[in-house]
């Protein structure tokens, strides 16, 4: 059996123990969320704050001033009799009615000398030991304070009252308290309010700053469509209007695609111009020699032995050579016409033998490189088909989606009814130059050539035996990119 022909094994690939890849890193518009989110978040906690003390510092002001206001309501009330004894103030000159409800967090307290004491209706059975006399003029807000009462604001105020005695006064201390209940419930309220409208504003600023990140990174998420479109080989270059920011970044993208092209193409063609400045001589030295007649027969058949060993090596230098590999910018190749394309030729060929080809490819499956890779690649394992099959042979051709890869992985796979190859034969066939059947004429070459256009790709060479046919499957898997 010919080793352009003979059931190849799986191909030799590196085992290696290979580390979990990082983990990826944040997107710019996640990291520019997160970032405007934490400063946005700081922001309005800050403003938060500080509104939250300001109203607070207000209130406590507003407070002073009340509770100043209802002292001084109350000493304009309170009289002295002629014997220079004070007189409670009128119940009907309350300067608000909750100091006549017992229990209502807001207190009225004068004391004054020789044991002066009285008490607004809502002060009643409360202890208001704490409470010290002032002297005249002087004034003191305190709180809040813990008392028995709970926690109480206070604002104490020292008079002096004149008498009908000439260049007498009597002293006098009224002291207003309410509790802290009351003005942290209005506080409270503020709070609660504050916290909900910032809120809200906090969410439309986070919605309209999502809005401009996604309008600003528009062109990097062009840039990105075009770069896909362009690896899926239905762009040939980034072709888009982009934001001067970034017209340096996609013209230079361009042309690095140009440059591997052109370098592609130029490599490509010095190989064939190699391949017929070779060739040519060592047809002819080689038609020559086995051409002559007379000369020595040892040296003759020693020099044509040479030239045709240099005829094979040429050959499978020039195919392992031209091989283009993997390419990031490659072109989308349609697998289906040039399959049937290969087979119309090989059934002309092999036309004594009656070859049935069936076909089993996917809708839409391509081939992500060269097309003449492709060619070399169903060449061989087709011709190698037709050439050991009985009767029948099968090209199966599926793609591989792989989620986070870009372009599918491919599929391939040629079955036949032949007699296949025993197993302690693979290692043999698939040496460079060595044919399974030493009396079918061939070079030795061709599976050598399908393992490194397999191994170009990054692929996977795979033998087996039919499940259908019973003869040789050759399978070729390419990763997804």
């Amino acid at each position: 059996m010919d080793a352009d022909t003979a059931l190849p094994s799986r191909a030799p690939t590196a085992t290696t123990n290979e580390p979990e890849s990082p983990r990826r890193p944040l997107s710019l518009a996640a990291r520019a969320a997160i970032a405007t989110g934490f400063v946005l978040a700081g922001f309005l906690g800050l403003v938060g704050l500080t509104l939250s003390q300001a109203n607070k510092e207000r209130a406590l002001s507003a407070l002073h001033d009340r509770l100043q206001n209802f002292a001084l309501a109350y000493i304009t009330n309170t009289d002295v009799n002629r014997y220079g004894k004070l007189l409670s103030p009128s119940s009907d000159t309350l300067p608000d009615p909750n100091f006549s409800r017992p229990g209502s967090g807001l207190y009225a307290v004068a004391v004054g000398e020789h044991g002066y004491h009285w008490e607004s209706s809502s002060a009643i059975g409360r202890d208001f030991s704490f409470l010290k006399a002032l002297e005249p003029g002087q004034s003191l807000f305190v709180g809040p304070i813990d008392t028995r009462m709970g926690r109480l604001y206070y604002y104490s105020y020292g008079v002096a009252l004149d008498t009908d005695e000439k260049g007498k006064s009597v002293p006098l201390t009224m002291t207003v308290a309410q509790t802290e209940e009351q003005f942290e419930g209005a506080n409270a309220a503020f709070r609660h309010a504050l916290v909900i409208w910032l809120s809200i504003l906090g969410v439309m600023l986070i919605v309209l700053q999502l809005l401009l990140l996604r309008w600003s990174l528009t062109p990097l998420r062009k840039v990105a469509s075009d770069m896909s479109r362009v690896e899926h080989g239905d762009s040939e270059l980034l072709d888009s209007q982009y934001p001067l920011e970034l017209t340096g970044l996609t013209e230079r993208i361009n042309a690095f695609i140009n440059n591997e092209r052109e370098q592609r193409t130029r490599y490509r063609h010095t190989l064939a111009d190699l391949a017929h400045s070779l060739k040519t001589p060592l047809a002819v030295i080689r038609s020559q020699l086995e051409s002559t007649a007379g000369g020595e027969p040892s040296l003759g058949g020693s020099v044509l032995a040479q030239v045709r060993r240099m005829d094979e090596l040429v050959a499978y230098q020039l195919s392992r050579a031209a091989t283009t590999g993997r390419r990031t910018f490659a072109s989308a190749v349609p697998i289906a016409g040039h399959a049937e394309d290969l087979v119309q030729s090989l059934e002309k060929v092999y036309a004594v033998k009656n070859v049935l080809c069936e076909f089993d490819i996917e809708d839409g499956a391509v081939f992500y490189g060269e097309q003449g890779d492709l060619l070399e690649l169903m060449g061989n394992l087709l011709e190698n088909a037709f050439k050991w099959c009985g009767h029948r042979v099968l090209l199966v051709v599926k793609m591989q989606p792989q989620a986070g890869r870009q372009r599918p992985g491919l599929w391939l796979s040629v079955e036949d009814d032949g007699p296949g190859i025993a197993e302690e034969k693979i290692e043999k066939v698939l040496q460079r130059g060595v044919r399974g059947d030493e009396r079918v004429q061939g070079h030795g070459i061709g599976l050598s050539i399908v393992q490194d256009i397999v191994h170009a790709y990054q692929g996977e060479l795979v033998v087996d035996r039919s499940p259908e046919f019973g003869g040789a499957r050759f399978s070729v898997s390419l990763a997804a990119s």
